[in-house]
C-alpha cells in the first residue's frame, strides 16, 4: 500500500509561533524586555531650535493650522526668530497661509533652507509636491518624510518653534512626540461636545508621553454680529470649554472668535497678525503667545 505525503500548511517558523503562541521565553533564553522599553526610540532635539510648541486639535476642520501660523507670527512679530512647521504630510496647509511655494533649496550640508514670508521661516511637504498632486504614500515613505522635516532642515537658529500636526493621535504624532523632544503642547478646539471629546484625546496622548500642556484655545468661540459687534455662541454656552479645563486641569489661553475675515486673510495668505495687525482679533494672538513665551520662559 502506498501513501501520499501531503505539503504540510505551515512553514517551520510559523510551525514555532504556534507552539509558542503567547511569546513565553524558552528553557535557557536570556529574559526579554518588555515591548515598549525595547522600541521606544531616544528623543532628539530639533537641530538649532531653543524651545517647540506643537499645535494640536486631534480633530480636522477646528481652524488648528490658522491658529498655529498666526500664533508662529505673534512669536516673529514679538521679536523672537520664530518658525512653523507644517507636519500634516498629506494635507499641508502652510504654503497658502504664508503664501510661498517654489522648492526649497539645499545647504551646503545637504539639509533643506526654509522658505520665510512675513519675518517667519517655514517648512512644510506643500514645497516638496506640485501642489495638484496627491500624497498617496504608505506609512514608510510617509516616516522617511516626517523624519527629514523634523531633523534634516537648516533652521539657523530660532527662539521658537511651532509644530502645526495633523489630525488624530496616529503614526505622525506618536513619532513626534516620541522622538522630538517638545517643550509644551496647546490644545485647539470649538466648544461642540463632538470637537471637545477629540480634544480630550489629544490632551491624553501628549501626557501619556510626558509632554506638558501649555493650555488650550477656543476657536469659533462665538460670532460677532457685524451690525451690532455682539457676540453669539453658535455652539451653546461657553460653559463646555471651563468644564473641559477643570476637568483636564487645563489653562484656557485664550477664545478666537468666528469671524469671516480670519477665513478671508488666511486664504489669502495675510494671516489676520500681519492681515490686520491693529485689530481686536491681531490682539488676541499676540496676548496667547505673550502667555506662551511666559511659560516657556522665552527670553529675547
Amino acid at each position: 500500500m502506498s501513501f501520499t505525503i501531503k505539503s504540510r500548511p505551515f512553514s517551520t517558523l510559523r510551525c514555532l509561533q504556534h507552539e509558542n503562541p503567547l511569546g513565553l521565553p524558552r528553557a535557557g533564553a536570556p529574559p526579554r524586555l518588555p515591548r515598549m522599553q525595547r522600541g521606544l526610540p531616544q528623543k532628539r532635539n530639533i537641530p538649532n531650535v531653543k524651545k517647540v510648541i506643537a499645535v494640536s486639535s486631534a480633530k480636522g476642520g477646528v481652524g488648528k493650522s490658522t491658529i498655529a501660523v498666526n500664533l508662529a507670527l505673534s512669536f516673529a512679530c514679538s521679536g523672537y526668530r520664530a518658525g512653523i512647521l507644517d507636519t500634516d504630510i498629506f494635507g499641508p496647509s502652510i504654503p497658502t497661509l504664508l503664501n510661498l511655494s517654489g522648492e526649497p533649496r539645499l545647504s551646503s550640508n545637504n539639509q533643506l533652507i526654509p522658505l520665510s514670508n512675513y519675518g517667519l521661516k517655514s517648512m512644510s511637504m506643500g514645497y516638496l509636491i506640485p501642489e495638484e498632486a496627491p500624497v498617496a504614500w504608505r506609512g514608510l515613505m510617509v516616516m522617511k518624510a516626517l523624519q527629514q522635516l523634523l531633523h534634516e532642515v537648516d533652521w539657523g537658529g530660532l527662539d521658537v518653534l511651532v509644530l502645526d500636526m495633523p489630525p488624530g493621535t496616529g503614526d505622525v504624532q506618536l513619532t513626534i512626540t516620541q522622538q522630538v523632544n517638545v517643550d509644551g503642547a496647546i490644545i485647539i478646539t470649538t466648544p461642540s461636545d463632538l470637537s471637545l471629546k477629540d480634544a480630550v484625546k489629544g490632551v491624553s496622548l501628549f501626557r501619556k508621553t510626558s509632554i506638558p500642556l501649555l493650555g488650550l484655545i477656543s476657536n469659533m468661540s462665538s460670532f460677532i454680529c457685524p451690525s451690532c459687534s455682539t457676540p453669539h455662541p453658535i455652539f451653546g454656552s461657553q460653559k463646555h470649554i471651563s468644564d473641559m479645563c477643570h476637568q483636564q486641569d487645563l489653562k484656557l489661553l485664550g477664545e478666537i472668535p468666528l469671524d469671516a475675515r480670519i477665513c478671508e486673510m488666511a486664504d489669502a495668505g495675510r494671516p489676520t497678525v500681519v492681515g490686520d495687525p491693529d485689530g481686536a482679533r491681531a490682539r488676541v494672538f499676540e496676548e496667547i503667545a505673550r502667555e506662551v513665551a511666559g511659560s516657556l520662559g522665552l527670553g529675547k
